[in-house]
Formats: C-alpha cells, structure tokens, sequence
C-alpha cells in the first residue's frame, strides 16, 4: 500500500505541477522577454518550468511525512493503515502542498525578476536621460 500511495501522490504533484506551469508558462515568458535579452529567455523559460515542476513535486510528495506508513515515530507503535479517509487527506494534502511550493517558488521568482525590470528600466531611463543631453 505504501508504494501505490508514493506513486498515487507523485502523479498528483505532477499534475498540479503541470497545470501551474501550464497557467503561468506565457506570463513567465513575457517576463523574461522583457527582462533578459531575446537569446537567453528561452532558455531561462525552460529552466523555470522545470524548476516549477521540481519544486512542485518535492514539495507535494513528501517523504519524511510518508515514512509514517513504514516506520512510526514509536517504535512500539504498529505501522499507520492506508484508511480511504487517510488516501483523501495524503491526496489533499499532496495538492495544497504542491501549490504552496510553486506558489512560494513563482513568488521568489517574481520578486527577482520585478528587481531586473527596476534596474534595467532605470538604466534605460539614464541612458535615454544621457543620450537627450548630448544632442
């Protein structure tokens, strides 16, 4: 039971993941478009969509709280049993942990990216600021 349960919250994590990452993908993108030079944010697009998916799956699928099933915290203690109410709450749990780490993950990313807009548009401004004074 414990391995259909491993494999049950991994595929929902994918899922999740994928539907964030499918719902954020275009704006991640023209993010990027702006931010970083043409060349770059494909490949900068791709590395974050897979970092969605990494930190989306590690963050529903948690082992620590799973070796509950295989080996309890009491030692005395019998191993947990897989009740449906336990499948609903480990499924439930596998989804809002999901989107609690993309969620946390697009936010640092966000936050990152709004940072370089700042600055590359101030440095566009000085320029444009420069080059007007010049003529």
């Amino acid at each position: 039971m414990f391995l259909a349960l491993l494999v049950v919250t991994f595929v929902v994590a994918l899922a999740v993941s994928a539907i964030v990452a499918f719902i954020f993908s275009a704006s991640i993108r023209r993010i990027l478009d702006r931010v970083v030079a043409p060349d770059l944010a494909g490949a900068w697009h791709r590395y974050m969509i897979f970092a969605l998916y990494v930190v989306g799956i590690s963050g529903g699928v948690r082992i620590f709280s799973l070796e509950q099933y295989v080996n309890p915290a009491d030692p005395k203690a019998p191993p947990l049993m897989l009740t449906p109410e336990r499948w609903t709450l480990e499924v439930y749990r596998t989804v809002i942990e999901t989107l609690q780490s993309t969620a946390w993950m697009l936010l640092v990313a966000f936050v990152f990216l709004l940072i370089a807009y700042v600055i590359a548009r101030g440095m566009e401004l000085r320029a444009a600021r420069h080059t007007g004074q010049g003529a």
